[in-house]
C-alpha cells in the first residue's frame, strides 16, 4: 500500500454527509490531544495531512481520506471539557450515528496516551469496541517522552490497566522518531487484503 499517496477526501460534521461505505475503512480513535493527527502524518510520511493543533478539540468532524482503495477515517477527538454540552451532543451523536450506520469498518485503531492510565472515556470506548465485535489494535502514543524508567514502569502499569481487553495488538509508538510506523503499516495492510 502506497501511504504516501493519501488524500484528504472530506470532512462530514453531521451524518447525511457521510459518503458511502464501498470500501474498506480503517479507523483511528481517540481522545483529544492523544496525537491522532501526529500519527496519521507519521503513518503517511505526509508532515499537514492531518492538521495537528496545539489546543485539543479542534477536529469537530468526522475526516475521510483516500488511500488507494480504502478509506482512512479520523474521528473527532472525544473528552475536550471546554466545549459546549450542545457540541459534546452533536459529536456523540456523530460517532454514534457512524459506528450504527453499517460501515465496512475493518480496524479500529484505538490510540491512548502512554504518559498516563486511560480515562474513564478510553474505557468507554474501549468497551464499545469489544462489545460491538470490532477488530482493534491499541496505540500507545508518545513514547518518546517517556525516560527509560518511566517507560519501564508505564508498561507494568499498562498491561494491568488493559488487562480485561483483547486487542489484535498492542503498539508503542512514536511519531517523533517514527518506532512503531512500520509495525502498524503492515497491520492495516493484513486487515485490508481481500
Amino acid at each position: 500500500m502506497n501511504f504516501r499517496g493519501i488524500e484528504f477526501l472530506m470532512s462530514c460534521g453531521i451524518l447525511s454527509q457521510l459518503p458511502k461505505s464501498d470500501r474498506p475503512e480503517i479507523v483511528f480513535s481517540g481522545k483529544s490531544n492523544v496525537g491522532k493527527s501526529s500519527l496519521l502524518n507519521a503513518l503517511t510520511e505526509r508532515k499537514q495531512i492531518a492538521k495537528v493543533s496545539s489546543s485539543p478539540g479542534k477536529t469537530k468532524t468526522i475526516n475521510f481520506f483516500s488511500v488507494e482503495d480504502i478509506y482512512f477515517v479520523d474521528l473527532p477527538g472525544y473528552g475536550y471539557a471546554k466545549v459546549s454540552d450542545d457540541e459534546k451532543l452533536r459529536w456523540a451523536n456523530l460517532m454514534e450515528g457512524y459506528f450504527r450506520s453499517e460501515r465496512k469498518i475493518n480496524l479500529i485503531v484505538q490510540i491512548l496516551d502512554y504518559r498516563h492510565k486511560p480515562t474513564s472515556l478510553d474505557y468507554d470506548m474501549l468497551n464499545f469496541i469489544e462489545y460491538n465485535g470490532f477488530p482493534y489494535i491499541i496505540i500507545l502514543t508518545k513514547l518518546d517522552k517517556l525516560n527509560a524508567t518511566n517507560l519501564k514502569k508505564r508498561r507494568i502499569e499498562s498491561k494491568e490497566e488493559l488487562k480485561d481487553y483483547n486487542p489484535e495488538k498492542i503498539i508503542e509508538f512514536s511519531s517523533e522518531n517514527k518506532k512503531g510506523v512500520k509495525e502498524l503499516r503492515e497491520i492495516i495492510c493484513s486487515f485490508t487484503k481481500e
